[in-house]
């Protein structure tokens, strides 16, 4: 794990810091990874703490002890809600992980009409009051959690959450953007967006990598080519390295769908 947290220049450990391509270059209000070991069982690992990134000694001891086919990674910069753990990405429910990049303007105004939306038990499990764990929330509306799903499957549930997000926008006049940069996983397929509600606002970056093997040496990262067991794609948003041609920025208001085998595809997000 610390070959994608503290290795690379633009780490996101320094990202946390000191990001690259936010207008606000701090996130400093606590972090969280979480991860997958499927040989034990196959609900993820998370950790989180209100610590900035950057200062947490247990991460920084951890990290280097910890493999894994799947890894998720979050630095917040708080918008919504409290500084407290509850409130800190990624978002686990069953084998699923969720974390989100962005804001829901007017999230206080629809809150209480979203959480009519839920089942009971999904509105029990809900522990932050964040936008992000409330979208969170709303995709697990749409899809069996327990059950062996499709990429497909998984994009979809998403998809319709954002038009359930849409409609409760629009019900309360709220013409504010919003950003939505999700990615969401069951350790063997993932979704990831990039998307804001303004077709005459540019969304936050995503990029996704090149498929090779992660390699640092003395801080210098590159991706290997060549297929090999050790074979990745990465999602992040912001480059991890200067080589700019391993990196393909995600277009806006689309999906980039990985599934089991790490084929990729792209999707446009069509509400």
């Amino acid at each position: 794990m610390d070959k994608l947290l503290y290795r690379p220049e633009n780490s996101l450990i320094n990202q946390s810091f000191m990001a690259r391509e936010r207008e606000e270059p701090l996130n400093g209000d606590g972090f969280g990874v979480g991860w997958y070991t499927p040989e034990i069982e196959p609900t993820p690992a998370v950790f989180t703490s209100i610590q900035p990134a950057w200062n947490n000694r247990n991460l920084k001891n951890l990290s280097p002890k910890i493999c894994s086919s799947s890894i998720f990674a979050h630095v917040r910069a708080a918008t919504h809600g409290r500084v407290s753990e509850a409130n800190c990405h990624p978002f686990q429910y069953g084998k699923l992980l969720f974390m989100h990049n962005g804001a829901i303007a007017g999230f206080n105004v629809i809150k209480r009409a979203l959480r009519m939306r839920l089942s009971d038990g999904i509105y029990d499990w809900i522990k932050g009051d964040t936008d992000s764990e409330h979208f969170f929330a709303l995709i697990l509306q749409h899809l069996d959690a327990h059950a062996k799903l499709t990429v497909g499957e998984i994009a979809d549930a998403f998809i319709k959450a954002l038009v359930e997000l849409t409609e409760l926008l629009n019900e309360h006049s709220i013409d504010h953007p919003f950003y939505m940069n999700g990615l969401l996983s069951d350790g063997e397929r993932i979704v990831a967006s990039r998307y804001v509600s303004d077709e005459n606002v540019e969304p936050h970056t995503l990029y996704f990598s090149d498929r090779g093997g992660f390699e640092c040496d003395d801080g210098i990262c590159h991706i290997v080519h060549g297929k090999s067991e050790n074979d990745c794609i990465m999602i992040v948003s912001e480059k991890l390295t200067d080589v700019a041609e391993d990196w393909h920025p995600v277009p806006k208001n689309h999906m980039v769908m990985l599934d089991k085998d790490l084929s990729q595809s792209l999707k446009p997000i069509e509400l």
